[in-house]
C-alpha cells in the first residue's frame, strides 16, 4: 500500500525502524508529488532500500525538531525547497512577499531566509558530529563564490556558510544513490570526492590530477569585478558533463572543488523516477498547499533546456542536454490523473523547462555534450540544430486519445523561435487547433535588439515573423486565439531608450501586460554576472545596468504607460531621454501633455 514517509518518530516506530538512515530536511511542506525535489530524492532512496524520513519545514528557532528522529545513521539531507529562500521570502524590490505557495495555506514565515545555512547550523547544533549533504536549487547554484543581490556582496561557497559536508548540484538521482550506498558501505564523508554532481571542501589537490581548471580566488573575485566575471564565465564554460573539467576555488587555507556535473539521465531511468509511489498531493497534516495546483494534472515530458538563456538558471541546474520520458512513461500517468476523482477531463500541461523540446539539439550532443562556447539558437539557429515536432505532436494525439480525457493543454512555454525554424507546419497547427486555451504564452523579453543581445534571445524580426505566422495559421483553422508576450524591464543592456522602443511596440500591437516582470539577480546566472560586474562575461566589454529604484520604476512604468498612476514616471523619462514627440495629442504619443 503506498502511502507518505514518516514525519513523526512514531510513524517512524510503527514501521519497525530504529533509527533511519536519512532524514530530510525540507524547506517546503511536504508534497510528495514528482514536481517537488524533495519527492523525488526520498523516493529514489527508498526505492534503493534506504529509510528516510521527512523533517518539512521544522522550527529553526530551537533544535527540538532536528532531534525529533534522533541521529541518522547515515546523514542529513537539506534543502531549501523547489525555490531559494530568499527568492521565496523577497521580491526584486526586496520586499517580504505575503505569500509563500509552497506552505500550508499560502502563510508565510514558515521557513528562514537562507533556510540551508541556517538548518545546517541547528543539525550542528544538535549533533556535532553528524554528516550533512545539501542539494536541491538554493545549494545548486551557490555551490561556488557567488553574487547575492539581497546581500549585494559576493559571498563564499555556500558549503563553507553552512559547515556542510558535501553539496549535491544538478538534478541527483545519481548522485544521491552513490552518496548513499558509500556511505553505508562504511565510506566516510570526507573521502567522497569523487563522485560526479558533487562540491567538497579540502586542503589537497592531490587526488584530483592535472586536468583541473584554476579559478581566481575567493579573495580575488570578493574585491576586483574583473576577476569576478572571468571566474563565472570560466564556470559557464563548464556545466556539461561530457565537455567539463573540474573546477578548483581557493580560499584562504583550503579549496572548494567542483567535480563533473552529473550525466543525463536515460530514458529509463527517467521513466523509472516517475513510476516511483509517489502519493502526488500534499501530507494531510495541512490543510492546503497552493503550489500543488500548477501541477497536480500537469505531466513532466523533459528536463534541461538548450535555450540558454542568459537570465535563467537551468543551464547551471539541470544542463542543456535535453532528456526525455517515454511516451509510455507519460501515457501510463495520464491514465492515473483519470482515475482521480478531481480530474475533469483537462491535461493542464504536457512539458517541462521549453515545452516543445523533445530530443537533443544535435546527434553530437548524445556523445560528446553541448558546445561550450557556442549555443544552440543564438544569435541564429546552428547549422547543426534538429527542429523536429513530430515526436511531440504524436504524444499530444497520444494522450489526447485516453478515454476519460477531453483536452491536452500545453502551458510549460513554447520555444516560440524554435517553432517557426520548423519547416513542417504540423505541430504548429496542432497546436493552435487542439492545444490552445484561448490564448498562447510565450517570451520574447524584449523587442530591443540591443537588449535581446544580452538576454541571449533572438532578434527582434524573429519574433515578428512569429506572430505573423501565428496569426495567420490562426485565421486558416478559423480560430480567434491570441499571444499573450512576456517582457522583461531592466535587464542588463536596457536603458531609457530601449524601454521606449518596448513602450512604443507595446503601443503598437494595442498590448498592455497586466503583470511586469522586472530583471531579478539571482545566483547562477549570466545575466547576474552582468548586473553585478556591468561587464559581460563572454567578451569583457561594458553593459549598461539600470541601478537605482528610481530608473528601474520608471522602465516598469513605460512599459504600462496607459496607466494613469504611472503618468508622472512616464512622463519624467520621455522628458530625459528628449521624446517630448511621445506627449501630446497624437495617435503615436504615450500619454497627454500635463494641464
Amino acid at each position: 500500500m503506498k502511502q507518505f514517509l514518516p514525519v513523526t518518530k512514531e510513524e517512524m516506530l510503527e514501521r519497525g525502524w530504529s533509527q533511519p538512515d536519512f532524514v530530510y530536511v525540507n524547506g517546503d511542506a511536504y508534497v510528495d508529488h514528482p514536481s517537488f525535489g524533495a519527492a523525488i530524492i526520498t523516493r529514489v532512496l527508498e526505492a534503493h532500500g534506504f529509510k528516510v524520513c521527512m523533517l518539512a519545514q521544522p522550527n529553526w528557532k530551537s533544535v527540538d525538531d532536528f532531534k525529533r528522529f534522533g541521529k541518522p545513521r547515515l546523514g542529513f539531507l537539506v534543502s531549501s525547497g523547489n525555490i531559494d529562500s530568499m527568492v521565496n521570502h523577497y521580491s526584486v524590490s526586496k520586499r517580504h512577499r505575503k505569500q509563500d505557495l509552497y506552505s500550508n495555506n499560502g502563510e508565510s514565515g514558515h521557513r528562514p531566509d537562507r533556510a540551508v545555512i541556517v538548518y545546517c547550523q541547528k543539525i550542528r547544533e544538535a549533533y556535532k558530529d553528524a554528516t550533512i549533504i545539501i542539494g536541491g536549487i538554493e545549494a545548486s547554484l551557490r555551490r561556488l563564490a557567488h553574487y547575492d543581490y539581497w546581500d549585494d556582496k559576493v559571498r563564499q561557497s555556500i558549503l563553507v556558510d553552512s559547515s556542510a559536508d558535501l553539496c549535491m548540484f544538478g538534478m541527483g538521482e545519481n548522485s544521491i544513490i552513490e552518496i548513499a550506498e558509500a556511505l553505508d558501505s562504511g565510506i566516510e564523508v570526507q573521502y567522497l570526492t569523487y563522485l560526479d554532481g558533487t562540491v567538497y571542501r579540502t586542503k589537497d589537490l592531490s587526488n584530483i590530477g592535472e586536468d583541473y581548471i584554476l579559478l581566481p580566488s575567493y579573495e580575488e573575485i570578493k574585491n576586483d569585478k574583473k576577476a569576478y566575471a572571468k571566474s563565472f564565465y570560466q564556470q559557464y564554460l563548464n556545466t556539461d558533463h561530457y565537455a567539463s573539467k573540474i573546477l578548483v576555488e581557493p580560499y584562504q587555507g583550503f579549496y572548494i572543488v567542483q567535480n563533473h556535473p552529473n550525466r543525463p539521465l536515460t530514458q529509463l531511468e527517467f521513466d523509472d523516477t516517475y513510476a516511483l509511489p509517489y502519493m502526488r498531493t500534499y501530507h494531510p497534516m495541512y490543510e492546503y498547499i497552493p503550489a500543488i495546483e500548477e501541477v497536480k494534472f500537469s505531466l513532466i515530458s523533459n528536463r534541461g533546456c538548450f535555450g540558454a538563456c542568459n537570465f535563467c538558471a537551468l543551464n547551471f541546474h539541470q544542463g542543456r542536454i535535453i532528456q526525455t520520458r517515454s511516451h509510455e512513461s507519460l501515457i501510463q500517468e495520464a491514465k492515473g490523473l483519470i482515475q482521480d476523482p478531481d480530474f475533469k477531463g483537462y491535461i493542464h500541461d504536457v512539458g517541462g523547462p521549453t515545452a516543445n523540446f523533445r530530443q537533443p539539439a544535435c546527434k553530437k550532443q548524445e556523445t560528446h555534450g553541448a558546445c561550450p562556447n557556442k549555443q544552440c539558437l543564438w544569435p541564429k539557429p546552428c547549422k547543426n540544430l534538429i527542429v523536429d515536432h513530430s515526436d511531440y505532436t504524436k504524444l499530444l494525439k497520444e494522450l489526447s486519445s485516453l478515454e476519460g480525457v477531453k483536452k491536452v493543454f500545453v502551458r510549460s512555454g513554447i520555444r516560440y523561435d524554435y517553432l517557426y525554424y520548423d519547416s513542417d507546419d504540423t505541430f504548429f497547427k496542432e497546436l493552435i487547433k487542439n492545444h490552445i486555451s484561448g490564448q498562447l504564452k510565450v517570451a520574447p523579453e524584449h523587442i530591443s535588439n540591443r537588449v535581446l543581445n544580452k538576454m541571449g534571445k533572438p532578434g527582434r524580426n524573429v519574433y515578428e515573423k512569429f506572430v505573423e505566422k501565428y496569426n495567420r495559421l490562426n485565421k486558416e483553422l478559423h480560430k480567434d486565439q491570441y499571444l499573450v508576450p512576456y517582457l522583461m524591464s531592466s535587464h542588463p543592456g536596457s536603458d531609457l531608450k530601449a524601454a521606449i522602443e518596448l513602450a512604443e511596440y507595446l503601443r503598437d500591437i494595442h498590448h498592455q501586460p497586466e503583470q511586469v516582470q522586472d530583471f531579478y539577480p539571482t545566483p547562477g546566472t549570466l545575466s547576474t554576472a552582468m548586473y553585478y560586474t556591468g561587464l559581460d562575461p563572454r567578451d569583457m566589454k561594458p553593459v549598461y545596468v539600470a541601478r537605482t529604484p528610481k530608473e528601474k520604476a520608471m522602465q516598469r512604468a513605460l512599459m504600462q504607460y496607459k496607466n494613469p498612476r504611472n503618468y508622472d514616471l512616464v512622463y519624467e523619462a520621455l522628458k530625459l531621454e528628449h521624446r517630448e514627440d511621445l506627449i501630446g495629442n497624437d495617435s503615436k504619443c504615450l500619454i497627454r501633455k500635463k494641464k
